[in-house]
């Protein structure tokens, strides 16, 4: 075998080996969106919606260690505009903190609303669960939230909604940001995005 033959052969093993390593890490915290509806009458626009995804052996061993995990939902209705950039008519958000209670042996998940961070303004619910997959759960399914009230759009306008949901590691402290440079574990993203549809007859 020529000498550059070897080489293409040991490069690609290389490849291959480190591709080993990196994707089972990554495949873990992908999410897929199993379900997504969005209903549009003359009072508001409501989001229906069904994640799919698990927390990554990092995140679940930060939790345990009392760490608490943020997720952040975005959904941002924009009015497409021939001659320019799409205009964003309205911007709603969600922000999860998931909290595990090792006093009490459960688990606390706190949602507040508004464009702010999870410490944030507006409407704030917090529920404490038995076990993760009861918290986890309550997490990955959004319903009828109201993204837009009719008055914020026009009836004949023609909409497209962007929808983004992910592990907020901006919330985590510092220090443990700084950690966290370059580790797949902690990249949990999804976007969608889909024309709005037309008004529903009341």
């Amino acid at each position: 075998m020529k000498k550059c033959d070897l080489e293409r052969l040991l490069r690609k093993l290389c490849l291959l080996m480190l591709a080993a390593v990196l994707l089972p890490s990554y495949a873990q915290t992908q999410i897929e969106i199993s379900q997504f509806e969005v209903d549009r009458s003359q009072d508001e626009v409501v989001l229906n919606a069904q994640l799919q995804f698990e927390l990554s052996s990092a995140v679940e061993d930060a939790l345990l260690k009392g760490v608490p995990i943020y997720f952040r939902a975005e959904a941002d209705v924009l009015k497409e505009r021939w001659y320019w950039y799409d205009k964003t008519q309205t911007s709603s958000a969600r922000n999860y903190k998931l909290a595990f209670q090792p006093l009490t042996r459960r688990w606390r998940l706190s949602m507040s609303t508004g464009a702010g961070s999870a410490a944030g303004q507006g409407l704030a619910l917090s529920q404490s669960y038995d076990t993760s997959a009861a918290a986890m759960a309550a997490v990955r399914k959004i319903s009828r939230w109201r993204i837009a009230s009719g008055g914020d759009l026009e009836p004949q306008g023609k909409y497209r909604l962007d929808f983004k949901f992910h592990l907020d590691v901006s919330q985590l402290p510092r220090p443990f940001q700084i950690g966290l440079l370059g580790q797949t574990d902690w990249d949990l993203s999804v976007l969608r995005s889909q024309a709005l549809p037309l008004e529903s007859p009341k």
